[in-house]
Order: C-alpha cells, then structure tokens, then sequence
C-alpha cells in the first residue's frame, strides 16, 4: 500500500521535531512495508509543510500520484500549521481516508526547545479539516508517538479503512443468474449502487448454461478446475459426472468473471441450477471465496458486497450465511447457517456432500457440490448492507462476536455465535427490515468497515458494540 505524508510545523515551535518527527514517522512506515510519497528536505523546510508555498507543493505531488495513494497520514510533531494541512489536502483533491496523528510531549522537556504542543495543534488542524469538508480519522489515543504499541495497531486499523474504501470505490460486480422469485428479501437498487460507484453486469443463467454445454470435458479450463475441485475438498461418494459438472461451471464462470471485468459475484442457485443442470455451485463459489473473490448465494449482491468490504478489512476469506436458529436459551447465542458454500477457511474439517435441503425436492442426484462441516472457533465480524429506496440510501449494520465451540449436530456449514446484546440486534434486524443472510469473516474489522462506510463513503451503517443499544 502506499500512504501520502504530511508532516505539519509552525516556525515558533522547534522545527528540529518536525525533522526528527518526519523521520520517525517514515522508519515505522517502513517497518510496515508501506511506500510513501513525501516531500523531501530539500523542497521545503525539513520535508515538512508549513506555508502556502509548500502546501501547493506538497498537494501537486499527491496529485501526480493520484493513482497510488491508498490514503494520507498527517503526522504533527509539533503545533503544526493547520492551514497549511488543510490547503494541501485541498489542492490534492485526493478523496482518500486520512488520519491525523500528534506526538505527545514529555513532562521533563518542557522548555522552549523541546515543547511541542502537538496536543493542541491536532485540534486545531481537525478544525480546519472540518471546515474544509473533508473527512479524517483519528488514532485511538488523543496523542501517541509513531513507534508505540498504540499507534502500530492504528495504522493496521487504518490501513483496513483504506483497503474496504479503495475496494468499495468502483467496485463491479457479476450477478448471474435472476434473483429466485422465493427470495424478495435480496431485492436491490442498481441505481443507488450505481450512484455510490458500484456497478453490476449482469448475465443470464441460460448463458452459462449455454457455454457449459459448449465445452467439453477434455477442455484445459474444464481440467484444470476439475483438479482444483479435487485437490480443496474431499470428494468421496460423489459422482464423476457432478464432478465434472462443477468443473465446467467454475471454468466458465471464471470466464466471463474474467471477460466482464467483474471482482465478485452473486449466483442463482435455488433451484434452476439443481433442476436443469444437476449439481449445486457451492464448491465453486467456496473456492472463489476462499481466493478472496466474495461470491454469494441467490443473486444477494448486497450480501456480497458486505462479504467483500469484510475482506479488504482483514484480506481473509468470507462468507454468507443466515442468521438462522436460537442456540437453547442462552439470548446472546445463535446459530449461523448455510447449505453450503462457505470457504474453506471458515471450516474445523470440510468435505463435499450433497443439499440434504433441496435434495427432498429436485433429487439427491442432482445437489452434489456443497461444502459441510462446522465453523471453527474464533473471532467474528460481521455485516450487513441494504439500499433502501425509500431514504435513497445504502444502510446497514456491522459488529464484532465469536464462533463458540459448542456442539451442533446438523447438516450444510454452521457455527453458533455468540454475540454481545444479541437480542439488541436482532430487534434491530426486524425493526429496520433488514435481510436474514449476513456476511461474517474470522477476524475483528467491524470498526475498520465501519469508519470506511460512514465517514468515507456517507453510507448510514450503525455500529453494535457491548452495552450500547441500537
């Protein structure tokens, strides 16, 4: 990732810590692997900014580098002059997350030359962003040094906010298939999507279908996913033919996913794939999934969009899954369900069976390819994100539980989670309207996905945290 770097001063602070503070910065930067666009000491006083003069400068250097700026760190090892930060981010016009830092002081340097005021230069510069209109973030602490534990996890959190904006910003995403008419909860509006640079291409079931019966089983694209099928997942007591059939599926929708220039997807699954082909396209979805290209079940592109903003956050794998069942009567448990096609990843062990679901209704024949097993325990975000015509916006919600390891003996993928104030959210679900399927992802990035959405993209998305009502 590459990072843009202000470094503010104000001449009657000692200058020699925006020096010193430029270079401390850089070298932490560096430690993370992060490439920075800066001026250098020899375009203005340190590599610092503090005039106009060094504003523009600074702000058509960021312009030049546009394209690779994931977003910006203003760093304040003193005062800082908050007109000068706020002009070059002006002038850049960059349009990317940007997080304001201060160096605290230190009680025995105190005197005209160690002092830095940074603790109230921050305020001062975060004023003048505010007026400027745009948008910054702020570290956990109100003043933390560049090498200390609190900033370091910071800047991984930051660097997430980045990752979910950049990969939310023009973000295209292939629906195939219509959504079933069983399922009028995973409705959406292309054109809010569209008004947030979100773009879906579309194409329909019988094309796929169409290629498929194109394609011979000796085709390389066929070959090559069918070794790839065999190699992700056990595949005993499954049929040759479904096998292929998935093969063929995954090669030709990896195709047009390619052709289409789409990153994620949605796919009709319920029961047009069962019914007229003959296999269901879990393993294939599980496996875009597990290579961190989010697809969902039942043309859900709003659930995937959750799963994808999950996964830039934590560059882990994600899934959909429903918000399913109670677990007993403990109110801040559930159990999380799926037929399934949830990656890998997620899994203690997997191994591909057949849609014990639709099974009763299309045949067990024709439902091989799902992915079952129990969710491992661990950390848990989640997120849901919905447009809502009525308010002409994206809305959703995201927070942070746990998969448990208690015992649950059922078919498809499932993990009980327990969720702080559960019973909280799940009358918000209702209340609000919200859709039963929500993305999750083994991590803890709720807070990351959540600056991104609201501060950064102007979604309305609520946070669920401990002891705080919805």
């Amino acid at each position: 990732m590459t990072l843009g770097l202000i470094v503010g001063n104000r001449g009657f602070f000692p200058d020699h810590l925006a020096r010193s503070g430029r270079e401390d910065m850089l070298a932490v930067l560096a430690k993370n692997g992060i490439d920075v666009v800066a001026v250098g000491p020899d375009e203005t006083k340190h590599g610092a900014i503090e005039t106009r003069q060094e504003a523009v400068r600074c702000g058509e250097l960021f312009r030049r580098n546009r394209d690779r700026l994931d977003g910006v760190i203003v760093t304040l090892p003193n005062f800082g002059d908050e007109r000068a930060i706020a002009d070059t981010l002006r002038l850049a016009d960059l349009h990317v997350p940007v997080l304001v830092q201060a160096t605290p002081d230190t009680p025995s340097k105190m005197s005209i030359r160690d002092r830095r005021d940074s603790f109230c230069g921050k305020m001062s510069a975060c004023n003048n962003l505010m007026q400027y209109g745009i948008p910054y973030s702020l570290t956990t602490l109100h003043t933390e040094t560049p090498q200390s534990a609190e900033f370091q996890r910071d800047l991984e959190w930051f660097l997430a906010v980045c990752r979910v904006v950049k990969g939310l910003r023009n973000l295209r995403i292939g629906a195939i298939g219509a959504r079933p008419a069983a399922f009028n909860t995973v409705r959406y509006s292309e054109k809010l999507l569209e008004a947030n640079r979100i773009s879906i291409e579309t194409i329909d079931l019988s094309e796929i279908l169409g290629r498929i019966e194109r394609m011979k089983d000796s085709d390389d694209a066929a070959q090559g996913k069918l070794a790839a099928i065999r190699k992700y997942v056990p595949t005993g007591g499954v049929p040759e033919s479904a096998l292929m059939k998935m093969a063929k599926l995954g090669a030709v929708v990896d195709g047009w996913m390619k052709q289409a220039d789409v990153a994620i997807s949605a796919i009709q699954c319920w029961t047009s794939l069962e019914e007229y082909f003959g296999v269901v396209p879990c393993t294939v979805m599980s496996m875009m999934s597990e290579n961190l290209m989010s697809s969902a079940c039942e043309v859900d592109i709003c659930g995937v969009i959750g799963m994808h903003a999950l996964q830039l956050a934590s560059q882990t794998p994600s899934a959909l899954l429903d918000w399913n069942i109670n677990y007993g009567d403990d109110p801040d448990k559930a159990v999380c369900f799926h037929c399934s096609n949830l990656p890998k990843h997620f899994f203690r062990e997997v191994r591909m069976d057949f849609q014990e679901i639709i099974a009763g209704t299309v045949g067990k024949e024709n439902t091989f390819g799902t992915c079952v097993g129990q969710v491992k325990a661990g950390p848990m975000s989640f997120a849901r994100f919905s447009t809502s015509d009525r308010e002409g916006v994206i809305r959703g919600y995201v927070g942070e539980g746990e998969f448990t390891n208690d015992s649950l003996a059922t078919f498809g993928g499932a993990g009980v989670v327990r969720i702080p104030h559960l019973q909280k959210l799940l009358r918000y679900i209702c209340e609000r309207g919200f859709e039963h399927h929500v993305a999750a992802n083994l991590s803890t990035v709720a807070h990351a996905v959540h600056e991104a959405t609201t501060r950064y993209l102007g979604w309305a998305v609520v946070h669920h945290k401990d002891g705080v009502p919805l």
